[in-house]
């Protein structure tokens, strides 16, 4: 339900390629920096979020989603679940076409209001997993 294949594929392939990663420092133990790499090497531009707002990855960061000076596609969230909703919120004030929640990252509530929104939402899942498995035809 929270990450349907066709879902995967639009947000993946067809609603833009400029990811706002919230969450994403220069902890290269965190599972946001490995990931941010990924969609990188995938084409997507990757703007860091995150209070510090580190340079990261080459991009340039901001403290938060409605710092970022231009459009964002997509903004994957590396937050804990607690925190999560009201990113998403954010994520849709600021026009976002699509929330991404990474793995373990649950708020049915927050998903609800997403989509109620009109944008794509997924949830508990990882966009370096999935990419992979696109281009094996899934």
């Amino acid at each position: 339900m929270y990450g349907d294949p066709a879902t995967i594929r639009t947000v993946l392939t067809e609603l833009g390629d400029t990811w706002a990663v919230v969450g994403l420092s220069n902890n290269r133990d965190r599972a946001a920096y490995g990931v941010a790499q990924v969609l990188q090497r995938f084409g997507k531009r990757v703007v860091p979020v995150h209070p510090k707002a580190e340079t990261v990855h080459g991009e340039q960061g901001y403290a938060s989603l409605a710092d970022i000076p231009f459009p964002v596609d997509v903004v994957d969230v590396f937050v804990n679940s607690d925190l999560a909703g009201p990113v998403a919120d954010e994520a849709t004030r600021i026009g976002a076409k699509a929330v991404w929640f990474q793995l373990g990252v649950i708020d049915e509530e927050a998903y609800d209001r997403t989509r109620e929104a009109g944008l794509h939402m997924i949830m508990d899942r990882c966009p370096a997993i999935e990419i992979p498995r696109l281009a094996q035809g899934f």
